[in-house]
């Protein structure tokens, strides 16, 4: 899941930031609205962040655009307002979502994995594969009922190929979910997660590599 985080107090953001990559998003940090809409003009985000007191650009326009921009794109919007007139107006404008500040951490993360576009097949809240399964609420991966423990990064990964129940993921896809915009196009990272990956997932190998085109998951 990539997220765009945007937040004018620099404390909060970081916060955001440190605690999303814990939870295994790929996750870009802007603080004010026309910086969000450059990033977004140019990114392909699951999600936005968007505290509604912006700089330059205020969050409800911010939401406003970003409905042109990227229909698709869900809206987690914050802030320091708790009155119901103003969720009203945030939710009408578009947003997906509203929490007030101050807020607890996991349930702004329990909020934003709820609005991940999903259908019942390809978005369960445990998926499964062969004889791993992967409990995305609680982030954690089994294999034949063994828990595997993976970074952040190679959680982000394994669950981008679960979720294209045995497509092919190119990885153009994987760099641009699971790392933020400071990832080099031509790094190798993507390559290095997946051998890990199979490392740690054990025998028989479930990561595939189709030449040319990218990985995917097999059993046979």
């Amino acid at each position: 899941m990539r997220v765009l985080v945007v937040e004018d107090e620099a404390y909060m953001a970081r916060v955001l930031e440190i605690g999303l990559r814990r939870e295994a998003m790929a996750v870009d940090v802007v603080h004010d609205g026309q910086a969000a809409l450059d990033r977004l003009a140019v990114h392909d985000y699951d999600a936005v962040v968007l505290d509604r007191d912006l700089p330059e650009v205020h969050g409800d326009e911010v939401c406003r655009r970003l409905q042109t921009l990227d229909p698709g794109c869900r809206i987690l919007m914050l802030t320091a307002a708790g009155r119901l007139g103003d969720k009203v107006a945030g939710l009408s404008l578009g947003a997906d979502d509203y929490l007030s500040k101050p807020f607890d951490f996991p349930e702004l993360v329990a909020r934003l994995r709820a609005l991940y576009p999903r259908s019942p097949a390809a978005y369960a809240p445990v998926l499964a594969f062969a004889d791993v399964t992967f409990d995305t609420h609680r982030r954690r991966v089994a294999r034949a009922g063994t828990e595997v423990r993976l970074t952040p990064k190679e959680l982000a990964v394994l669950e981008l190929l679960m979720r294209a129940e045995g497509g092919v993921v190119s990885a153009e896809y994987l760099l641009e979910k699971a790392w933020d915009a400071h990832a080099d196009p031509l790094t190798n990272a993507v390559r290095l997660v997946v051998h890990t990956l199979r490392r740690k997932l054990g025998e028989p190998q479930l990561v595939r590599t189709a030449v040319g085109a990218g990985y995917y998951l097999g059993d046979a």
